[in-house]
């Protein structure tokens, strides 16, 4: 089954679930009863990972609210060499 969604001039949207493909162009409302006409969508906008939705909200609100460092990150430590001679080799 899919949903399909259509929008009341008087009541507002609403949605129904059909078969694939047995979608009408207009459809009596549940409520009022006047014809509604049916609204085109992208599918599954709303059902995004949790994950996802989280960093992008809080990427939207770091555009308007950046987020304030107190401190230079400390420099990353260098790897310790695993043999000697490779101090030894010319460096690019």
């Amino acid at each position: 089954m899919v949903r399909y969604e259509y929008r009341c001039p008087a009541c507002g949207p609403w949605s129904v679930a059909l078969p694939m493909g047995a979608a009408e162009a207009h459809r009596s409302c549940p409520t009022c009863g006047d014809p509604s006409p049916r609204r085109w969508s992208a599918p599954l906008l709303n059902r995004m990972d949790p994950a996802v939705a989280r960093e992008r909200l809080r990427e939207e609100a770091s555009r308007d609210v950046p987020e304030v460092v107190t401190s230079v990150p400390q420099a990353a430590r260098r790897r310790a060499r695993r043999d000697p001679r490779q101090a030894r080799l010319p460096r690019p």
